[in-house]
């Protein structure tokens, strides 16, 4: 994932595909500050609509007390909240910047990808596959949602295109075999990188949830440091309720990181920097599109900007 410089446009496509996000909040700011002082109530209602605008209590609280620091009792303008607004998400987010790099771990380095159904989770591990192989790394692709078929055919059609080789089995496999034999196979035949599909669970899925620690523990028996990385992947839409995901998977897996996708489709983009602020988990990657470079490595400042609704 870093290799270099975002390909040019890739603001101008991420402020557009936040763009439903931004006006949520920029509209917002505008009906609350127009022609107003900012007084203890106007505090608090920008405060609440940061809150619904999913940014969370905590990110919520540093935005307001920024405004009062700087500017209790004076006329405020929306375009300053906005700078406060990025200012706030850029400092929250910034120290969680971790674009993906294959470079100097184990070899093989095991990825885990876990998140609910339709998270875009096998089409993120695919995009991540593409372009692992494009930098040249051996790359092992693991259809490890044996429950439904349509996913194994998902992960062997991102395999073609990355042109990785697909460890899969039967539908109703067990899935913990399948990634014992997978990592197996990644040792003895020199792969860099593993990345191992797992079947979209809900978080209230006790059974579900136990499977993917047996996964984690048979995988241990190979390589006693596995999974190197376990990457959540969230729904952007689903808003503030990534929060309960995040949480759950946390518990299950030992999440180390993640990525937000389908962030052009929805109005919820905030939620990204809730859940990376409670829990403190590196931001790998955003995507803003179905396109292998709608996924890219997450840049804090770009971010905040565009979901400000401010210029590059």
């Amino acid at each position: 994932m870093k290799e270099g410089e975002k390909k040019p446009g890739f603001f101008s496509r991420l402020t557009s595909g936040l763009r439903r996000s931004s006006e949520k909040l920029t509209e917002s700011v505008s009906a609350v500050f127009t022609k107003r002082k900012l007084d203890a109530a106007a505090i608090e209602e920008l405060e609440e609509l940061l809150i619904a605008a999913d940014l969370g209590p905590a990110a919520a609280m540093r935005v307001t007390d920024r405004l009062a620091r700087d500017r209790f009792d004076k006329d405020v303008t929306d375009e300053e909240v906005k700078d406060a607004l990025a200012a706030t998400i850029e400092e929250t987010l910034k120290p969680l910047e971790a674009p993906l790099d294959f470079s100097s771990g184990p070899r093989p380095e095991i990825v885990l990808f876990v998140g609910v159904n339709g998270s875009g989770k096998t089409t993120t591990l695919g995009k991540i596959a593409a372009t692992l192989t494009r930098a040249g790394k051996k790359t092992l692709l693991v259809a490890g949602d044996t429950f439904r078929a349509a996913a194994v055919e998902q992960v062997s059609v991102w395999g073609e295109r990355a042109g990785a080789p697909v460890e899969k089995r039967e539908i109703g496999a067990d899935a913990a075999g399948l990634a014992y034999d997978a990592v197996s196979r990644a040792q003895r035949d020199g792969f860099d990188v593993v990345l191992i599909d797992t079947a979209g669970r809900l978080q209230t899925k006790t059974a579900l949830m136990d499977e993917l620690r047996k996964i984690v523990r048979v995988i241990r028996k190979l390589d006693e440091t596995a999974p190197h990385r376990v990457i959540l992947v969230l729904d952007g839409t689903v808003g503030a309720n990534a929060v309960s995901q995040a949480e759950a998977f946390l518990e299950a897996s030992q999440v180390t990181g993640l990525v937000m996708t389908k962030l052009d489709g929805t109005a919820k983009g905030g939620a990204l920097v809730q859940v990376a602020d409670r829990f403190q988990l590196p931001v790998h990657a955003i995507g803003i599109g179905e396109g292998i470079d709608d996924l890219q490595p997450f840049d804090a400042r770009a971010f905040a900007r565009a979901l400000s609704g401010l210029a590059g």
